[in-house]
């Protein structure tokens, strides 16, 4: 008897610690909201610091998340960006550097013939939404794709208005719509009828795991805002080149929007478990809005164009607080890889965020940028480029600790500086400290040797210097 009891009780409790395992894993796999904001820049939120855009929804989120100010996307503009995040590689994996072509700007001011640039990602590619649905989420897509021609070849269940097209069109934000979507209600705006078609997705799957990934269309150009908003930021001041009332009347509504998902949430109590990240694609467009203290814009592989807003919650697991450590969005897939499949072995480029996310240290790496073509100016007076005809030329550039180095291949340029002292990268140090030039040069190059980033070296014959030179003076006129 006495053996009999003793057996049951250890049944018990190999019963109850299965049970007590199974509910321990069911809660360190939540469900997934990933928000992308496209050309949403790094200081135009209210928790971001500015003074003219509203954004009180996100500003109330930013006091429940991880707030990274040093977060940054894998590419200066959204296609390369948008592949970088989805598939966790470099661009030297998918091919994709720019939104094609790659010979952009007048060829008689390039010098070099650009590397090949990809226009999709590759089916064969491991993609985020592959992976959340191998591991039994259920997944859809919401808005701006850009990465291939349908979303559905890539793990994604459900497509709402994503294709290969990058941004709205002409008149694009109201219906009738440019994008693959009927509208509900003549004249409605685009960021709300995805946020409804997302919302609609919460509802019908809240007894599932998900993985909801809403790239909004919004803030690219075409820039329509609501002409109610339109007309109340025509009416307020704006400051730190933060002015243009149709802009900020895209952001409140977005805001509302990431709102109304969120409210959507809490209702169906489903916010305990669910991991909500927030982000944009790339930096904003300087010439409509500035990111002061940072330099340029989108477009730039200066902190303007790299550096972005980024958020993560997840309720009663992550600690809220600010996180300095540098990060990239090629991040994500492995931190959400270490969360839901540790187990499964992934070639992944980037590094699992978790000890950050649950305020534990990280080793100190390098970051790393690569972009072997053309880009050219959005503004030349606004852009705050290296000169005034591409936002961009072909180049490498690597964050190490403080220190950030630019090496262009045209010319063997290279500008140095200290972000920590100089977050505007005005002072080039390269000829005043030689030392940490090259000790930062030889860094990218072995990396650029370890991935076999491509390098132009074949000379443009159309190049002409002194159409060049013209254009240079005619452009800052």
């Amino acid at each position: 008897m006495k053996k009999y009891i003793l057996f049951n009780l250890l049944l018990l409790c190999v019963v109850g610690s299965t049970f007590s395992q199974s509910n321990s894993e069911r809660s360190t796999k939540p469900n997934v909201v990933l928000i992308n904001v496209d050309d949403l820049g790094w200081a135009d939120l209210g928790f971001m610091g500015s003074e003219y855009y509203e954004t009180p929804n996100l500003d109330k989120l930013s006091k429940e998340s991880k707030v990274f100010v040093h977060a940054y996307t894998a590419a200066s503009n959204c296609a390369p960006s948008r592949a970088t995040m989805i598939t966790g590689r470099y661009p030297m994996t998918h091919g994709i550097y720019t939104v094609h072509p790659a010979d952009r700007g007048d060829k008689r001011t390039r010098q070099l013939i650009a590397s090949p640039n990809e226009k999709v990602i590759n089916d064969s590619l491991y993609t985020l939404g592959k992976f959340f649905k191998e591991n039994g989420y259920t997944t859809g897509v919401f808005g701006k794709w850009h990465i291939s021609d349908d979303p559905k070849t890539h793990g994604f269940d459900v497509n709402v208005a994503g294709s290969h097209r990058g941004h709205p069109g002409e008149d694009g934000y109201f219906s009738p719509y440019n994008v693959k979507l009927e509208p509900e209600v003549q004249g409605e705006y685009l960021t709300d009828r995805l946020t409804s078609e997302a919302i609609k997705f919460v509802v019908e799957n809240q007894e599932k795991r998900f993985f909801l990934y809403l790239p909004f269309y919004t803030v690219h150009t075409p820039l329509m805002g609501k002409p109610e908003l339109v007309e109340k930021y025509i009416n307020k001041e704006g400051s730190k080149g933060q002015h243009n009332p149709v802009y900020a009347a895209m952001i409140q509504s977005m805001d509302e929007n990431v709102g109304k998902l969120l409210g959507i949430l809490d209702s169906l109590k489903l916010t305990e478990n669910t991991l909500i990240i927030f982000t944009s694609d790339n930096g904003g467009i300087r010439a409509t809005s500035y990111q002061d203290p940072l330099r340029a814009g989108k477009g730039s592989y200066y902190e303007g164009g790299i550096r972005v807003p980024l958020l993560v919650k997840w309720q009663n697991q992550i600690k809220s607080g600010v996180e300095n450590t540098p990060v990239v969005q090629m991040d994500f897939y492995p931190t959400l890889k270490a969360l839901i499949a540790p187990e499964k072995e992934l070639r992944l480029d980037g590094e699992s965020i978790l000890p950050l996310l649950f305020d534990e240290k990280m080793k100190e790496r390098d970051l790393f940028w690569h972009f072997p073509i053309y880009l050219e100016a959005y503004d030349p007076k606004e852009d705050g480029s290296r000169d005034p005809l591409f936002r961009t030329r072909p180049g490498s550039v690597i964050r190490s600790g403080d220190w950030k180095l630019h090496q262009y291949f045209e010319d063997g340029g290279l500008e140095l500086y200290n972000l920590k002292s100089d977050p505007y990268e005005s002072k080039n140090l390269a000829a005043s400290n030689p030392v940490k030039a090259q000790e930062l040069l030889q860094k990218l190059e072995k990396w650029r040797g370890d991935y076999s980033a491509p390098v132009p070296m074949i000379k443009n014959p159309d190049y002409d210097p002194d159409f060049e030179k013209e254009a240079i003076q005619n452009a800052m006129k």
